[in-house]
């Protein structure tokens, strides 16, 4: 039973998540030979002021709606 555990900084909507899922879920169940229903995916949010690259918030580093869908980030 496959667990995956994907970490994203908070902010995006929530078909994008759902799209996210799917496609992992698809790619598990495919590469390890499993059915879908044996794959558990798990989302993780983070606040940009709560993660940093580099020694550097990405709060101050990429500024508010980086990385979010039609941003250009």
């Amino acid at each position: 039973m496959p667990v995956i555990t994907i970490r994203l900084a908070k902010g995006r909507p929530i078909e994008t998540k759902r799209a996210l899922a799917e496609a992992f879920t698809k790619a598990a169940a495919d590469i390890l030979d499993v059915r879908p229903e044996w794959v558990t995916v798990l989302i993780e949010e983070y606040e940009r002021e709560n993660w940093a690259t580099g020694g550097e918030l990405h709060a101050d580093k990429f500024g508010p709606g980086s990385g979010k869908a039609g941003t250009g980030e």
